[in-house]
Formats: structure tokens, C-alpha cells, sequence
């Protein structure tokens, strides 16, 4: 890994569909590592990237003019992704706007690419009229956790229960001002 502490900022942009494949290696990697003994190992093992990538295109295809996707670039290469679109109450949709990913390829961690998105994300609520931004963090990731934090994010309290392979690994609901 490179010293990426004084890259420059990195590029945010709209996702393209053929932006799908590079994603889907940034998520499955993005889980095997920040969920590294939170989920079954079996589960992280099972995880590949071709079928991810099939999911994200259907996703990205059918994903409607509220559900908005963004990549990070540096040098040309996407390094990060992340998508948003109304907070989903259930079934219901508000007028809150909910951070449903972001991820950040792994040879990138703690270089600003995260950082980059989330003001991007940020900046296009604010001018959408949004006011609060909900997300959902596993309980147990340290390490995003304090990244919504620094970024002015907190835990309301709420939790959910979430599965993988049998075993329970609940979520917290952050919020925040989306002016931040």
C-alpha cells in the first residue's frame, strides 16, 4: 500500500452502469474486511464478486431518480462508492434521506476517499431540502462507527436485528444534520 495520506482529494462523480464491476469488488472486499469476525467467516467466503456485481446492476437498473449513486475516483480508478435516496421507514418512504452505503476499497482507509463521498452525499441533500440523514451501522464495526461520528453523526438509540448465516448481528441507527 502506498502512502495515500497526502493523495489528493479524491473525485466524486454519478455512478455508471459500468462502474457496477469495480463496486461489487469494493463491497466484497469491504466486507471481508471491516466485517472480519462480526459475520461468519463461511458467509464472508461465500461472498463473490461476480454475482455482487449482477446485483448491483440490477440494483443500479431499477433503482429509480430518488436513489442516487456516487463513486470516488483517484487517478481514474474508482475507489469508493456510495448510494442514497429516502429513509426507508418498513415499506414507507419519508422525506429524511438515508445513507444506504458507502464503502471505500481497502487499500484506501483513512485517505479522505470516505470523507469525500459523504460531503458529496451531504451537499446533494442539502439542495434537495433535506434536513436529517439516517444510516445503519453494525453495532460492532468499530471502525465506521467512528468515522460517523467524526463526521457528526450519532446513534439515536434505535437498533435492529439483523442475520447472516444464523447468527444475529444488530445494527444502530445514526443520525445527523445533513448540513452537518
Amino acid at each position: 500500500m502506498s502512502d495515500l495520506t497526502h493523495a489528493p482529494a479524491a473525485l466524486v462523480r454519478p455512478m455508471v452502469l459500468a462502474d457496477c464491476d469495480r463496486v461489487a469488488e469494493i463491497r466484497v472486499r469491504g466486507w471481508r474486511t471491516a466485517y472480519r469476525g462480526l459475520v461468519p467467516r463461511s458467509y464472508l467466503d461465500s461472498l463473490t464478486v461476480a454475482e455482487d456485481a449482477e446485483r448491483r446492476r440490477a440494483h443500479f437498473t431499477n433503482a429509480g431518480e430518488n436513489v442516487v449513486n456516487l463513486v470516488a475516483e483517484r487517478a481514474g480508478a474508482v475507489v469508493g462508492w456510495a448510494c442514497h435516496g429516502p429513509y426507508r421507514e418498513g415499506e414507507l418512504r419519508t422525506d429524511d434521506a438515508e445513507l444506504y452505503a458507502l464503502y471505500v476499497d481497502a487499500d484506501h482507509f483513512g485517505s479522505g476517499v470516505g470523507h469525500a463521498l459523504l460531503q458529496e452525499v451531504r451537499r446533494q441533500l442539502s439542495a434537495r431540502g433535506c434536513e436529517r440523514l439516517y444510516l445503519w451501522v453494525l453495532k460492532e464495526n468499530a471502525r465506521a462507527r467512528r468515522f460517523y461520528e467524526r463526521a457528526g453523526l450519532r446513534p439515536d438509540g434505535a437498533q435492529e436485528p439483523f442475520e447472516v448465516d444464523g447468527v444475529e448481528v444488530p445494527e444502530v441507527r445514526y443520525v445527523g444534520e445533513v448540513a452537518g
